[in-house]
């Protein structure tokens, strides 16, 4: 039986086309999965689009399902939700959230889909991708109960680190962020919020995810001593400066990398990739969450919808794309 598709491609820096494609015939441990909705990571696809990872990440920043090279022509995406046509008999008919690019079908091992919680809308699960990164960051960030923690920059993984420490008792949890309708936001997500000359020091730890140099220093400026950032940005091709005199060795303060490439030591000992997934769709069943979802467009107009999103027009969080069969 032809399997055919249609995927998203940027054929070259700032430029993007939907291309037809080919399925591979499924094996016997092969699922084929009908997309109903996939969410554009804004801050790493702008980079992507714009042709800014560095040569020496190439590698590093390849998504698992990539086809094609950076700059480009490539096939890039991680955040996919869809119903299973074809596969094993425990998996036939579930939605299940699966790390693939921008396409309307597709042919992945069965062990690359996590099913989705009855629980869970298929709208909302395509955060599970985001989730995911913002659970490993609190594993990295190891909170006490009671601790002040400051999260700053408000975009999509900012905010699901929030939402996921909001759960915390008895914790100080403030958004800090430049752009004063973030606080809606935050207070959707049960959270404090504050612009970055307001906000509250003595921290314990910060999360830092605004990708700039200024979020980075005001990072550091707001912990305690002895207190350490979490560093969740990613800055491509671009450096950064750091003021590491003043009180940085004084009050032995830490910056610290986060990556969900690899799972935070804090856990890995205990718990599996498929682990931190399985809990992130499970956080999802919290409709707070959907407070990241900003805005929604359909799968043919992502070759416009990209650049936009790219430009900061409009200013998006998790911006969801609808497939031709996805319900209303």
């Amino acid at each position: 039986m032809a399997r055919s598709a249609s995927a998203f491609w940027i054929t070259e820096p700032g430029a993007g086309a939907i291309r037809h494609a080919e399925l591979p015939p499924p094996g016997p441990g092969d699922v084929v999965v009908r997309t109903r909705y996939s969410a554009v990571s804004r801050g790493t696809e702008a980079l992507v689009w714009r042709g800014g990872v560095p040569e020496s990440q190439y590698r590093a920043m390849r998504a698992p399902f990539q086809e094609g090279g950076f700059p480009g022509p490539v096939k890039y995406g991680y955040l996919s939700v869809g119903r299973v046509e074809e596969g094993p008999a425990h998996l036939l008919g579930r939605t299940v959230f699966c790390l693939y690019p921008h396409q309307t079908r597709y042919t992945v091992p069965a062990e690359a889909v996590t099913p989705v919680p009855d629980d869970v809308p298929a709208g909302r699960a395509v955060l599970a991708g985001t989730l995911e990164t913002a659970v490993n960051a609190v594993w990295d960030a190891a909170p006490l109960v009671g601790d002040r923690i400051a999260v700053v920059g408000g975009g999509m993984v900012g905010c699901a680190v929030a939402g996921v420490l909001a759960g915390l008792p008895g914790a100080r949890v403030q958004l800090v962020d430049t752009d004063p309708d973030r606080a809606a936001t935050a207070a959707a997500l049960g959270v404090g919020f504050a612009s970055p000359e307001d906000a509250a020091p003595g921290c314990d730890a910060v999360v830092h995810a605004s990708a700039t140099e200024a979020g980075l220093a005001r990072s550091l400026e707001l912990l305690a001593p002895e207190g350490t950032v979490v560093e969740l940005s990613w800055y491509g091709d671009r450096r950064v400066s750091l003021p590491l005199g003043e009180r940085f060795h004084a009050q032995r303060l830490t910056v610290r990398a986060s990556q969900v490439g690899t799972v935070s030591p804090s856990a890995g000992g205990r718990r599996g990739y498929a682990d931190r997934m399985d809990l992130a769709l499970r956080l999802l069943a919290d409709p707070r969450f959907d407070a990241l979802v900003t805005g929604e467009s359909p799968f043919a107009d992502l070759p416009e919808t990209l650049p936009r999103l790219a430009g900061g027009d409009p200013p998006a969080l998790c911006h969801r794309i609808a497939y031709p069969d996805a319900p209303g």
